[in-house]
């Protein structure tokens, strides 16, 4: 059976929040995204630990504080750090991939330019999550 997932977008960029939600729409899935459009917004909202989100979607490339930091911030928080965190991003730099799996993430997805392959992306990463068990904090 699938989960309706919690989901945590971080996202600076207005066009890929959008984009994010119209496939989720388009593919009828009924996940609730709640979005965040800098790790600074995003930590205020981690704070109410009664509504935490099953998963984060994480761009790396973020003013304030950026997707590295930010997961640096999540995996230190003992009342965070279980969260899976998977990075949605352009970046296909090793140093950063390999940066993030240091600090513990569950994914690193890189957004493909053609929105018929961003969408099949999108599809199997959030049907993977919603067959998942995940810590539910209620």
């Amino acid at each position: 059976m699938k989960n309706n997932l919690k989901i945590l977008l971080i996202e600076d960029d207005m066009i890929e929040i959008m984009k994010l939600n119209r496939v989720v729409k388009s593919l009828d899935l009924k996940h609730d995204i709640v979005e965040a459009h800098n790790g600074e917004e995003a930590l205020k909202i981690l704070e109410k630990k009664y509504e935490l989100p099953h998963i984060i979607l994480l761009d790396l490339n973020m003013p304030k504080i950026n997707g590295l930091e930010f997961l640096s911030i999540l995996k230190k928080d003992e009342d965070l750090r279980h969260i899976p965190a998977i990075i949605l991003t352009t970046s296909n730099n090793q140093k950063d991939l390999l940066e993030c799996y240091k600090l513990g993430i569950a994914g690193y997805v890189l957004k493909p330019l053609k929105y018929e392959d961003y969408v099949t992306k999108i599809e199997n990463l959030l049907a993977y999550w919603s067959i998942n068990e995940l810590i539910k904090l209620r």
